[in-house]
């Protein structure tokens, strides 16, 4: 893999997708969302970023960005109990199947020991 410091999003494998859930399944959705998140946290060192976010003026809908080291490291967290079972679940929140955009070739910064769960 090489020195991770000189990497760049274009050697990386991402992607966004928008979930529009359901009327009221906002708790529900989110709930097992976030106990997701922390085990990609402890279970997948090639899940660089994920991020659920909100989006104020439309509260019904989710927009994940999704960062791995290698299209292998995507392989691995879809093949992961936790990202199986988030899966499934998920399909009772949903008000359609949600729309994925895979991404490449980019620029930006992600600083050490910025977390987004206020910990």
């Amino acid at each position: 893999m090489g020195d991770r410091s000189k990497r760049t999003v274009g050697d990386m494998y991402g992607l966004v997708v928008r979930f529009e859930l359901k009327e009221g399944h906002e708790e529900a959705f989110d709930r097992p969302a976030s106990e997701t998140i922390e085990k990609i946290t402890a279970k997948e060192p090639g899940t660089l970023a994920y991020i659920a976010h909100r989006v104020p003026s439309f509260p019904n809908t989710r927009i994940f960005y999704e960062l791995y080291a290698d299209e292998a490291a995507f392989a691995a967290h879809e093949d992961g109990a936790h990202t199986r079972q988030f899966l499934a679940e998920r399909a009772n929140h949903l008000r359609r199947e949600p729309e994925v955009t895979f991404v490449s070739s980019g620029v930006g910064v992600v600083r050490d020991g910025v977390r987004l769960d206020g910990k």
